[in-house]
């Protein structure tokens, strides 16, 4: 067989070598056919049996969740069984049955994928990305209804035999947990981006992995030869001799490398030059700390409070009460021990799903969305506050606010968390009373303004993915323009340095806890520009820390003043290489 190559998004890195095990691709091609009157409620029955059975499915791989298993299998696995007990999935379908006399099969897949088109037109990343979740979950009823259960093959792990990778038009985390105890070493989707939950589960299970090939799952093969290289997002198919060689000698190395990088766990997060550099984590469930502890971190960095306002079930209709959300904020400080827990407020908006929001908008990433509409709403955002100044009685927590660009936002935002303190000393409930309020630094107006933030705050995080995106206007998701998205634009260093230095000099503390601050090849570059708080997925901790107890900022910090004198891209990129090898 001729080999080729595959590129998709690099999702997990690390490289995998292995056979291809092919899943069945999207079960929603079902057939189609019309039921007579008097068969409506046996096939309504139908349905609902196999709904039932997928929901003791979900439940039983819940419970008996290995104890090592990442805390995102757990939360969703939750989520794939909220999303079944959705009226949209587990009542609309039997109402098109019962007026449209739909076989079961078509009356789930038409519903799915009205869900899926709904989802299509969501502006956020992350929440466009959920409609892969509703696929799944619908699924496993389609299997269930079809008697096609998809399991994997029980391969022998003995000593000798090729590891599996597995190739499938998309993945869901629940059957992610089928590849434990197994010799699987990959997947590769195509479907699928940077914020899947596929994507996130790969990442906290340190397993090699691309998403987004097209059409991977119809040009490969069953058993072909494979080699994933997590790191560039490259699939090698029925690779050579040689390049076969060649990998499994870069994989060696690799595996050496991470047992190196366990042995500086306990290792000062130090530079050669003895400058002390702090390593947050960015979580986004209280199960998550405990990776963050394992990892090094000196505290959360960032908590994404969005995940208690998504994918509620009917009878959670309403937003998360405070009571949920006090127990949420609870659960992470008293697991990091006394380290700092960085929480940002609802980060949400006119293009996210949440039942009772009517807004429309023809731009969501420019309308209301984070603290917009949180000072449009001001009850559900006090709420929040009270929720989050409770949980700060129980150990050290720092409020984070996305998408400021206004003073007159920070003061009303200050006066409402002023208004939450107010109503928790007349109920005499404890709480710190010197709880610092910092701000995302991600709209370029608010890095060119930083007298305004610096002046009413207590520190400032700079949230590098949307800031890229805003200031090169551009979706960093949009397969035609996703090629334009450079951290290393001029632009986007001027703004980052600048931010950097202007914090420095009045002494307020600030720190980025985008995607860049997890990226070790651009660790070199945030220190030379002055950066000392990195905050990023805790699986990235120690290699980040490899990278800063071996650089020195004597060195580091003229080259790095080199760089941002510099415009010319390859000249930028060349620079770049040549601080990796300082």
């Amino acid at each position: 067989m001729t080999s080729f190559t595959l590129h998709g998004i690099p999702v997990s890195r690390g490289i995998a070598i292995g056979r291809a095990h092919i899943l069945s691709p999207a079960a929603l091609d079902v057939q189609h056919y019309l039921i007579a009157a008097d068969q409506v409620e046996s096939e309504v029955a139908r349905l609902q049996s196999a709904i039932a059975t997928v929901h003791t499915e979900l439940q039983t791989l819940w419970s008996e969740l290995p104890k090592d298993a990442p805390a995102e299998l757990g939360a969703f696995i939750d989520v794939h069984v909220l999303i079944l007990s959705d009226p949209m999935l587990s009542d609309i379908p039997l109402d098109i049955i019962r007026t449209r006399h739909y076989n079961a099969e078509w009356a789930l897949a038409t519903q799915i994928e009205e869900l899926s088109a709904q989802f299509s037109e969501i502006e956020d990343a992350y929440l466009r990305e959920r409609s892969a979740d509703i696929e799944q979950v619908g699924e496993r009823v389609l299997k269930v209804l079809t008697g096609t259960a998809n399991l994997l093959p029980n391969v022998d792990v003995g000593e000798g035999t090729p590891a599996m990778i597995v190739v499938a038009h998309d993945i869901s985390p629940a059957d992610m947990l089928q590849f434990r105890d197994r010799a699987f070493s990959g997947f590769v989707t195509d479907l699928g981006g940077q914020n899947s939950h596929t994507a996130i589960v790969a990442r906290s299970l340190d397993i090699p992995a691309t998403v987004g090939v097209s059409h991977a799952s119809e040009l490969i093969k069953q058993n072909d030869w494979l080699i994933i290289d997590g790191d560039a997002g490259v699939i090698v198919v029925a690779p050579s001799t040689l390049v076969l060689e060649q990998y499994r000698e870069k994989q060696a190395k690799q595996v050496k490398d991470r047992k190196k990088l366990g042995k500086i766990k306990k290792t000062p997060s130090v530079t050669i030059d003895g400058t002390p550099v702090t390593l947050l984590a960015n979580i986004e469930f209280p199960d998550d700390c405990p990776q963050a502890l394992d990892g090094g971190a000196h505290g959360v960095g960032l908590f994404r409070s969005e995940f208690l306002f998504m994918n509620r079930t009917e009878a959670q209709t309403q937003l998360p009460s405070e009571e949920e959300q006090f127990a949420s904020y609870k659960k992470a400080v008293i697991a990091m021990k006394g380290r700092p827990v960085t929480i940002r407020t609802l980060d949400i908006g006119a293009d996210k799903p949440i039942d009772f929001m009517e807004h429309t908008s023809l731009n969501p990433a420019l309308g209301l969305r984070a603290i917009r509409f949180c000072l449009a709403e001001p009850q559900m955002f006090l709420t929040q506050l009270r929720a989050i100044l409770r949980a700060s009685a129980f150990g050290p927590i720092k409020l984070l606010i996305p998408m400021l660009a206004h003073a007159s936002e920070i003061d009303q935002t200050l006066a409402l968390i002023e208004q939450a303190k107010k109503q928790l000393r007349n109920q005499k409930i404890k709480f710190d009373e010197e709880i610092p309020v910092g701000a995302m630094i991600e709209i370029p107006a608010a890095a060119l303004a930083l007298p305004l933030f610096i002046k009413r705050l207590d520190f400032l995080s700079i949230g590098t993915n949307d800031l890229i995106q805003y200031a090169l206007a551009i979706d960093r998701v949009d397969h035609e323009v996703a090629h334009l998205y450079n951290p290393l634009h001029p632009a986007i260093l001027f703004l980052l340095s600048h931010t950097i230095a202007t914090a420095a000099k009045a002494e307020v503390p600030i720190s980025v806890c985008g995607e860049m601050a997890g990226d070790i090849k651009m660790t070199r570059l945030l220190l030379g520009m002055g950066l000392r708080e990195f905050s990023m997925h805790p699986a990235q901790l120690l290699s980040v820390k490899n990278e800063i107890i071996n650089s020195d900022l004597t060195v580091i910090e003229p080259a790095t003043r080199k760089i941002l004198r510099t415009y010319e891209p390859k000249a930028i990129v060349d620079a770049m290489e040549k601080l990796q090898q300082i």
